[in-house]
């Protein structure tokens, strides 16, 4: 019986790389990669040390979709919110279903909580203080509220008889266009709440602060119905992404 003989080489092993193996396995295990982690950290160190400001729309919202996602890239993520939506407040303010189609339900729900702060922080500022002195602020937190909305919404503010703001109510919710809205309604709710003077407040999802011809005629008779019950309307803003018109400064009220 013959013997085969097996013959064998020295053949030189790759050079070991720590840091490869240690991705590579953190990849194979699902954990967090490291060099991904250290932009993590390069990012939260950015906001920590210099503020909001120094960040970009895509970067702030890479940081707040990482609650969701801790440990994943954010950074596909945001440039697909961004390029939907356009803006960080447009992708804040917009309607929940499009988001969570988008992004899924618990990311959706991390920016709507920031959005709702947003809001809140905003009306905190108008609080306890009567509205006609602290005109910024009430245009503050009209543009927080509705600068960016998808569909239109009218709103009346409610103030007592030393301005202080009772009740921000919706009155009508329409779409990107046009928004039902009943005098009778508005007044009711004025004499309901005892408000002794009102504000009304509306978005133009087209971004244009432009008042149309119904929205005038549809001030007239509100106003109209006010004055008949002694309660005082003190202005309607038309709030839009570029900016707001007062019908007060227009000379339209």
């Amino acid at each position: 019986m013959s013997m085969q003989h097996t013959q064998f080489t020295d053949i030189a092993a790759p050079a070991f790389n720590p840091r490869l193996a240690d991705e590579k396995a953190r990849k194979r295990l699902g954990l967090y990669d490291t060099k991904l982690r250290d932009h993590h950290v390069a990012l939260r160190g950015r906001f920590q040390n210099h503020g909001a400001e120094h960040l970009s729309d895509a970067e702030m919202l890479e940081l707040l979709l990482l609650h969701a996602s801790p440990r994943k890239d954010t950074r596909p993520t945001a440039k697909k919110v961004l390029s939907e939506f356009g803006d960080i407040a447009s992708a804040l303010a917009a309607d929940t279903a499009r988001l969570e189609a988008l992004i899924g339900v618990s990311a959706t729900q991390d920016l709507k909580l920031v959005f709702s702060a947003s809001k809140r922080l905003a009306k905190a500022r108008i609080a306890h203080r009567p509205l006609i002195s602290s005109w910024d602020a009430v245009l503050t937190y009209c543009r927080t509220a509705l600068a960016h909305k998808e569909t239109e919404e009218f709103h009346v503010l409610y103030l007592d008889r030393r301005n202080m703001l009772i009740a921000d109510e919706v009155m009508g919710v329409g779409t990107v266009d046009h928004v039902p809205v009943y005098p009778r309604e508005v007044l009711k709710r004025a004499l309901e709440l005892n408000s002794c003077a009102i504000i009304l407040v509306h978005n133009h999802p087209s971004g244009d602060p432009n008042p149309s011809p119904s929205d005038i005629e549809m001030t007239k008779l509100i106003k109209q119905a006010a004055d008949s019950l002694s309660i005082t309307l003190h202005d309607h803003l038309i709030i839009g992404a570029s900016g707001e018109t007062s019908f007060v400064s227009e000379g339209l009220l």
